[in-house]
């Protein structure tokens, strides 16, 4: 090997080490960012929350099974090439069924949507509620905003629009079409009940890192959850195409100490106080199906 060469392929090496060091970095940046995507982000967004850590894991397990099935199906293709060539088999085989082979490939495909079935349908029913809630959270999907009611805490509820870019500071400019002006607010480690319902079109509360996802639809309560495990902001979007301004529905979640829980909720019963607004039909309506249903345990 010449001199040059080995420059340039210690050069090449180095670069390759950089990259690799960079990856590695990766979620060491990210985790000052938890909650929103990042550049060179590769995988799922961080969990903030054990719903997210669930998806983490049936998203590993269907990865690898992935990965086993396309690795062994290029190697049997590569045999299959080699053993079976024009100039090993001169004369090809006639052979035009295998019993052993057609039951092998329809059980294993079998077996293998069994173990992937059964941890999904845990997943989901993991994800569809909370028997023990800590708070109540009505979430509203409008065109174009979110609207937020604490039954729980007085009733009171608001608005959450999203940030122009020109309002954000310099350094927050990454933020855009994330930022909102009105945030959600959740104690940190508190199973927080969501109800969703719509009030115009059909509109989705997604945030990834929490791993909470419902439709709200007109005329419909849907109940889910969700539980931050630290402290941080958590943002997310309408995943559901639900007109022209869909683009610009921003939701961002904000997880506080219980103390500071406190503390904004003691301010935001005088900010948003609406004395004159009764009960959310959709919050009671839920309210009253968990009685009914702890009246019959």
């Amino acid at each position: 090997m010449r001199v040059s060469d080995g420059k340039r392929f210690g050069g090449a090496m180095g670069g390759l080490a950089a990259m690799v060091a960079a990856m590695a970095a990766a979620p060491a940046r990210a985790e000052g960012m938890v909650g929103m995507p990042h550049a060179w982000g590769m995988g799922l967004q961080e969990a903030a929350g054990p719903i997210k850590e669930a998806i983490h894991d049936f998203n590993t397990l269907v990865f690898s099974i992935i990965v086993a099935i396309t690795i062994l199906v290029m190697l049997l293709l590569a045999w299959c090439v080699w053993r079976y060539r024009a100039e090993a088999n001169p004369n090809p085989s006639t052979t035009s069924h295998h019993t052993l082979l057609e039951v092998a490939w329809t059980v294993v495909p079998v077996l293998i949507l069994v173990v992937i079935a059964i941890p999904s349908f845990r997943l989901i029913y993991y994800q569809d509620r909370t028997p023990n809630a800590d708070i109540t959270i009505s979430v509203q999907g409008r065109q174009w905003y979110w609207n937020y009611t604490y039954p729980d805490h007085g009733n009171f509820n608001f608005d959450s629009y999203p940030i122009a870019e020109s309002d954000l500071p310099a350094d927050q400019r990454h933020l855009y079409r994330l930022a909102v002006d009105n945030e959600l607010v959740i104690p940190v480690g508190a199973n927080v009940r969501v109800i969703t319902t719509g009030y115009d079109v059909i509109h989705s509360f997604f945030v990834p890192a929490l791993g909470i996802q419902r439709y709200t639809i007109p005329g419909r309560a849907l109940e889910t959850w969700m539980r931050a495990d630290r402290e941080g902001v958590f943002y997310g979007q309408c995943n559901q195409i639900c007109g022209t301004n869909h683009w610009f529905m921003p939701i961002a979640v904000r997880a506080v100490s219980r103390t500071e829980f406190d503390t904004w909720v003691a301010q935001a019963r005088t900010r948003f106080a609406r004395a004159d607004e009764p009960a959310a039909p959709a919050v009671a309506a839920a309210q009253g199906t968990v009685q009914i249903a702890q009246a019959r345990d």
